[in-house]
């Protein structure tokens, strides 16, 4: 069950002022919280910079819940702008649907469970130990996020489509592996996730920073005006970041 009408939420946060800031995007997170806070510590965001995280911040680490807890402290002293990835939806769709649950589980969505457990003794961990501020979080993510230069979303993109139009399941399931897409219609720069890789992809038109986080590799975040890359290892550590 996908959530369609996600692919045409707007975008209504203007409260913080972002002229001269940073924009910088940051690969899937997939749960693993020490990472994320170790990049945010090495990216030192400002007031007036933007922080799209590309999605998947649940599945397969240890720590769904610490990373959610730390993208809303983030949106404190930054322009926070989450995005939506495929795992963020499979958690949203089981909270109504058993299926939907039991493919979220899974999926890695059992770590997820287990990291909202209030002590370790508690065997079944349920969708109902998540605070209604981190569904408020993961309801307010974007499908997309498009500024003048760039346009951030998850997974991929129709590239004879207006952004509004992109259908959800190109821009939350889809792989980049089996066939890279065009330049998008609207000339501007494409940032995604989801497929991962070791590296950095840079194929001109469409880069891809999912450096396989949660797959015993690398959380990146990137800044498109720059080049300027940050990278740290799932366990924290940090590396040096290339754009290649």
């Amino acid at each position: 069950m996908l959530h369609t009408d996600l692919g045409a939420r707007k975008l209504t946060k203007t409260s913080i002022d972002t002229d001269g800031g940073r924009t910088i995007a940051i690969g899937d997170i997939h749960g693993h919280a020490d990472a994320l806070r170790r990049l945010i510590d090495e990216i030192r965001p400002r007031r007036g910079d933007t922080i799209v995280p590309l999605g998947d911040y649940v599945n397969r680490g240890p720590d769904a819940r610490g990373v959610i807890e730390a993208l809303i402290e983030l949106d404190s002293s930054c322009h926070l702008v989450p995005v939506l990835g495929n795992h963020d939806e499979m958690m949203l769709d089981a909270r109504s649907d058993r299926y939907a649950l039991d493919r979220f589980r899974h999926a890695g969505g059992q770590q997820t469970l287990d990291s909202y457990r209030p002590q370790p003794s508690i065997i079944s961990a349920k969708l109902s130990l998540v605070p209604d501020s981190h569904w408020e979080f993961l309801n307010g993510c974007l499908a997309f996020y498009e500024t003048q230069t760039c346009v951030f979303t998850h997974a991929c993109y129709d590239p004879y489509l207006a952004m509004k139009d992109q259908p959800a399941s190109l821009l939350r399931w889809t792989s980049i592996d089996g066939a890279v897409p065009a330049p998008h219609c609207s000339g501007k720069l494409v940032v995604v996730g989801h497929t991962p890789n070791r590296i950095v992809r840079n194929y001109r038109h469409l880069i891809c920073i999912d450096t396989g986080c949660g797959f015993g590799g690398r959380l990146t975040a990137l800044e498109p005006a720059t080049g300027t890359t940050w990278s740290v290892e799932q366990s924290g550590t940090a590396q040096d970041g290339g754009l290649r």
